[in-house]
């Protein structure tokens, strides 16, 4: 929505209700499922990735000498100039690698080699020209302010309808986020680590479709909440970027105890695998560190929150069976 700014400075007011609107909407289909139109989600998807892949082609093109970025001494010496305040620009380019920690997730759903053609074939060359352009766009604009740099990508004519598209792209990866949410809480709850609550099954033949109101209202309060009180994406950045490296490293750390424990790696292996992994993410966790008082205190205080209750129900749990076992010897 942020990009009717870039249309006309008239539409400004109207950006938060419309993304309100939009949120409400989509939050209020939940209940009916979406298995009627889900065969509408890839075609439109593989739409908005070859849609990226163009809009950062034809800058590619006009300033080709941005892809010298790719020789690597250009981030060594970066680094060697700067040192170890360097480390803050992975907290300026951390919505760039934002996504991956998805494919975690989705491997259970889709499986391992649907999940690599797509990256490879599709979104990681989508998006690797989409920032080439984005980076011409910039040197050949050197020096003037660019404003929403994604939407200066597009032609003027071009300019609404590609905002249609980002916001049918982005309610479609938001409900794969609000469809993940609701098997979370489901998984949860079966592992008796989370208190009971009413499951819809919206599909009488997936399994996996399912409906959790508690959850879908909390959801749709807590991101109401963050668009009236952030009010533009950029200062969400902070919370955004934090949010994702936390779940990167905890995924590394599971994995490394999987390595060892369970598939009797090496530690050399582990080391250089899941170790390589963790040193990477925590540069971009300290690049963000400093966000932390400008909005990336969300996400802690959130998670923070999520623990306790899973802490609280598992200890009483305990407690009440404790109990139960001693009245009954």
């Amino acid at each position: 929505m942020e990009g009717l700014n870039l249309a006309t400075h008239a539409l400004h007011p109207y950006v938060v209700p419309i993304t309100v609107a939009v949120l409400m909407g989509l939050f209020m289909v939940q209940r009916y499922g979406t298995g009627r139109i889900g065969g509408v989600f890839g075609p439109i998807m593989l739409l908005w990735f070859a849609v990226l892949a163009l809009l950062g082609f034809v800058w590619v093109v006009r300033e080709p000498r941005v892809l010298w970025a790719l020789n690597p001494a250009h981030a060594v010496m970066f680094f060697v100039r700067n040192g170890w305040h360097g480390t803050l620009v992975f907290g300026a380019v951390i919505l760039c690698v934002t996504g991956c920690e998805a494919l975690y997730a989705d491997m259970g759903h889709f499986g391992r080699k649907p999940l690599t053609l797509a990256w490879f074939w599709l979104v990681f060359p989508a998006f690797l020209l989409n920032y080439f352009g984005q980076g011409a766009c910039v040197m050949i604009h050197t020096g003037e302010p660019v404003g929403n740099l994604f939407y200066r990508l597009a032609p003027g004519p071009f300019l609404y309808p590609l905002i249609l598209l980002a916001t049918v792209a982005t309610v479609i990866a938001s409900q794969a986020l609000i469809s993940s949410m609701f098997s979370l809480a489901r998984q949860a709850i079966l592992l008796d680590v989370f208190p009971r609550m009413g499951i819809v099954h919206t599909s009488s033949e997936i399994e996996g479709r399912i409906y959790v109101p508690v959850v879908n209202a909390t959801l749709f309060l807590a991101t109401i909440g963050l668009v009236l009180g952030f009010r533009q994406s950029s200062s969400l950045a902070g919370a955004y970027g934090v949010a994702v490296i936390g779940v990167m490293m905890i995924t590394t750390l599971l994995l490394g105890a999987v390595q060892i424990e369970q598939w009797k790696w090496p530690l050399w292996q582990v080391i250089a695998m899941s170790g390589t992994l963790l040193v990477i993410e925590t540069a971009f966790l300290m690049g963000n560190a400093p966000k932390v008082e400008h909005g990336a205190w969300f996400p802690l205080a959130a998670g923070l929150g999520v623990f306790l209750v899973l802490n609280t129900w598992r200890k009483g749990k305990i407690t009440l069976a404790r109990g139960a076992g001693k009245r009954m010897g």
